[in-house]
């Protein structure tokens, strides 16, 4: 009997199938405005990012505010708490733990110091030097409040020996690896970075003659922003009173923009590469369909990110498109654990299948991906109970069988059902009448940009940067749990 998954939060999280979100970021720099209400507003579209904290940091030229707690945005933030907030630039910071627990000592944006001087970041990613850069920094004396990698990039800067705080920047930002898309408020300046491989969206925009930068185009179109360009990978933007200024500090040897944030991540409503994200994936779900057609009644998508490539599928196979679940987006999560006579409610709060719909018909379920699969096995069940005659499930990316090091949430090596069964004995295991994935070149053919420009390893274990010491050092955490595990149950 399977037993419900615990996140590292603690709650039970029913759709642990699911690869979670990293951060959500956000900045803006208005002379002469007030600007908290603006990035509350801009964190709100951005809240898919991540849902465990949020933080806003604003200033007026003299003194930083910072703000955040644990939550979702709207239950952080009100008229009281906003009202305090007075400051022409401002980050805002939705985060999901990557790195450091769920604490609200680990919630961003994180404040720092330089010379005296004040300054607030807020970071979307995942450093793999985390672990040497820390021992270095505490051997400088830098004392460390959080379990965050963020504040490795704090420390870094902190004890730079340059003169200015824009040198400092620098200075850190060549000493890290891995991913990061980074806003930074000092007292008087706005600045954003983005590495050089680009991994996490950065984008640009205006707003009433003021820049604003952000993880997204979404959270521009929520307060009436026009969005200018993405953030190159490597680019440095720093917007003062004397307006924008653009730097190349660090070497771009290869870019690696994440192909999840195509295939899930990013909102539906935004563009990267200058494409609509559903009409990106609205492609890959016609790739599938040329790639594994079948003989069906109904095409149905696992709401909400199946369905743009659901819509696709439909339209390249002439298979009509239905809603086959409703979706209850009222439920958050739940730190109650049920009994085993009723461990599929978790899915069933979220989805209910519609019978009428399903009864006797021959269904083409479509999903974004497949991690462990016993979400994809509880939604099958779910939809033989409802009356299906056959189920044939799509998904509209390849396997998934590597972990992500650059700031996705993902299972690990062994957990990835793809990586020790094959297609064949997946479709067995969830119980479906047929299986297949996109492929690798179906998914680069949907979306249109040279392969070179993504990171794929997730799919193909090609990492673009080194992640030697992550793994060196997970494996030494690994080993020391064993060892205080097996120290526990020898006393």
């Amino acid at each position: 009997m399977e037993k419900l998954q615990v996140s590292k939060t603690g709650e039970f999280d029913f759709l642990c199938d699911k690869i979670h979100e990293e951060c959500g970021i956000f900045g803006i720099y208005a002379a002469g405005k007030n600007v908290a209400e603006i990035i509350f507003y801009g964190l709100q579209a951005l809240q898919h990012r991540g849902q465990e904290s949020a933080g806003i940091a604003v200033s007026d030229g003299e003194n930083i505010l910072v703000y955040k707690d644990l939550g979702l945005v709207s239950s952080i933030f009100n008229e009281q708490n906003l009202a305090p907030l007075q400051g022409y630039i401002g980050i805002g910071h939705s985060r999901y733990s990557t790195k450091g627990k769920n604490v609200w000592k680990n919630s961003q944006p994180i404040f720092g110091t330089f010379k005296g001087d004040s300054f607030a970041i807020a970071h979307n990613g995942n450093l793999i030097n985390t672990e040497s850069l820390r021992k270095i920094q505490l051997k400088k004396g830098a004392k460390f409040e959080t379990t965050t990698d963020t504040e490795i990039i704090v420390s870094l800067i902190e004890t730079s020996e340059k003169e200015n705080i824009e040198d400092a920047i620098k200075d850190a930002i060549s000493k890290i690896n891995g991913s990061f898309s980074l806003v930074i408020l000092t007292r008087d300046k706005l600045m954003g970075i983005r590495d050089p491989n680009g991994f996490r969206p950065m984008v640009l925009g205006i707003r009433s003659g003021n820049y604003i930068i952000a993880s997204e185009t979404c959270a521009f179109d929520i307060i009436d922003a026009k969005f200018i360009r993405e953030i190159d990978p490597g680019e440095f933007l720093i917007i003062d009173k004397d307006g924008l200024r653009s730097q190349m500090p660090l070497p771009v040897v290869r870019r690696s923009m994440c192909v999840f944030e195509l295939i899930y991540f990013a909102r539906p409503d935004s563009y990267i590469y200058n494409k609509n994200l559903y009409a990106v994936r609205h492609k890959m779900g016609e790739q599938l369909a040329c790639e594994a057609p079948v003989d069906a009644d109904l095409v149905i998508s696992v709401p909400d990110s199946g369905t743009p490539a659901a819509v696709g599928f439909s339209a390249a196979s002439k298979i009509p498109y239905a809603e086959g679940f409703i979706k209850n987006r009222y439920i958050g999560r739940t730190f109650i654990q049920p009994s085993q006579d009723i461990r599929e409610i978790g899915v069933k709060l979220k989805l209910n299948p519609l019978k009428d719909m399903i009864k006797d018909k021959k269904i083409v379920v479509v999903d974004d991906s497949i991690v462990r699969g016993n979400t994809s096995k509880q939604i099958v069940n779910m939809l033989y109970q409802a009356g299906a005659k056959e189920i044939h499930m799509r998904i509209s990316s390849p396997p998934l069988i590597n972990p992500c090091f650059y700031g996705i949430d993902m299972a690990t090596h062994t957990e990835f059902i793809a990586n020790h069964r094959t297609v064949e004995e997946i479709r067995k295991y969830l119980g479906v009448d047929s299986l297949a994935y996109l492929s690798i070149d179906g998914l680069v053919k949907a979306i249109g940009e040279p392969k070179d420009d993504f990171c794929f390893a997730c799919f193909n274990g090609d990492y673009p940067v080194d992640i030697s010491e992550i793994i060196q050092y997970d494996k030494f955490s690994i080993e020391n749990e064993d060892k205080v595990a097996a120290a526990k149950k020898d006393k």
